[in-house]
């Protein structure tokens, strides 16, 4: 609830009880919850009128997604879950050369003009 712990909500009923009085408090509360109602159904309406003005190119377009925080997610770390944890794509492994032999004692090892 907002980041507020239980010592901090009663601290606030207890200075909304000081400051409203008994007689007021519901009469307050009932005010607020209408206000937030209000402002919820004004948020809705402002969305769906959004949506439905910008056209069919935007039909999935969200207004979370304007967060960094989840642009971020969206656009660069879903594309690496999805690198991550598609299957249908398997590496072959290269075969192994077969190992020279060694050489004995004595014996001068090959050299290549070439490569040097």
């Amino acid at each position: 609830m907002f980041g507020l712990g239980w010592g901090e909500a009663l601290a606030l009923v207890v200075i909304a009880l000081v400051v409203f009085g008994p007689e007021k408090l519901p009469q307050a509360a009932s005010q607020a919850g209408r206000t937030l109602r209000q402002l919820r159904q004004m948020a809705n309406n402002a969305k769906a009128d959004l949506q439905a003005n910008m056209g069919p190119e935007f039909a999935n377009f969200d207004p979370a997604d304007l967060n960094p925080k989840n642009f971020v997610r969206k656009h660069l770390l879903d594309d690496l879950e999805k690198d991550w944890n598609d299957t249908s794509t398997t590496t072959v492994a290269e075969p192994v050369a077969a190992p020279t032999p060694e050489l004995g004692v004595g014996e001068i090892p090959p050299y290549d003009n070439e490569a040097t």
